[in-house]
């Protein structure tokens, strides 16, 4: 059977990374290997200047006090000792749409394992106020996990897949959201008078876009956006070309 890795920036104890492995267990030998505290928008981190522990959870479950990154290269080294055939990550209880990818430790799971070679994706659910309901995510995941072990997209290719609340109306390819992204940072100052700082959520405008990600989740849709490591601008190298490089004689 197809060995499948689990991970995801929640940690091993989140109920989504449980719904995840169960759906896929129909598919192949799941093995989860997730960070062992929350890893929350830490991006494509990859830990290098401290040791990492692998810690036993159960049959099959290992954490890592690591990033996901750091979980997937731990995996492959240490616990499977080779590649698994297919990496998803999540699910992860909030989308990850548009520049938000680069943020998110979610989507760096499956990217990590594109840079391997190995086959992946990326889920994300709305996030809600309510208990959380995987079970169309986890559906959305199996029928697309199903689809990669039968058919390989180009080298270095993953999907990050955005589940809306409820059951969807149907899937939609698409491509990335585009925002203007207001950065807001708290000030406060602690019991001493020293300022300290809290990132907090910016305040996004969505440019419109039928096949964004972000508009077919909001229409009811999964959407399913294929990413690849490469971030050349190609449609820019003319104009970088016709910069010059040449040092500017030094006016007196």
């Amino acid at each position: 059977m197809p060995l499948i890795l689990v991970t995801n920036d929640d940690g091993y104890r989140s109920d989504g990374i449980k719904a995840l492995a169960r759906a896929l267990s129909k598919l192949g030998d799941v093995t989860i290997v997730a960070p062992v505290e929350e890893a929350s928008a830490i991006g494509h981190a990859l830990t290098l200047r401290r040791p990492l522990r692998l810690e036993h959870i159960d049959d099959h479950v290992y954490g890592v006090d690591g990033t996901p990154t750091d979980c997937v290269n731990i995996a492959v080294t240490q616990v499977f000792k080779g590649l698994p055939d297919l990496i998803v990550s999540g699910i992860n209880k909030g989308w990850n749409l548009g520049d938000d990818v680069t943020y998110s430790g979610t989507v760096a799971g499956a990217l990590e394992g594109a840079l391997l070679g190995i086959p992946g994706l990326a889920v994300s659910l709305a996030a809600t106020r309510a208990e959380y309901d995987f079970t169309y995510a986890a559906q959305a995941a199996v029928a697309l996990a199903g689809s990669l072990l039968q058919r390989a997209l180009p080298a270095q290719t993953f999907l990050n897949v955005n589940v809306p609340k409820g059951q969807p109306k149907g899937t939609r390819v698409t491509v990335q959201a585009k925002r203007n992204h207001v950065t807001s940072v708290a000030v406060r100052h602690d019991p001493k008078g020293r300022p300290y700082f809290w990132i907090e959520e910016g305040e996004n405008e969505w440019h419109a876009h039928d096949r964004s990600d972000y508009q077919a989740v909001r229409d009811g849709f999964v959407s399913v956006t294929p990413l690849h490591p490469d971030l050349t601008a190609h449609h820019a190298l003319e104009a970088v070309g016709e910069l010059s490089f040449e040092p500017q004689a030094e006016v007196r």
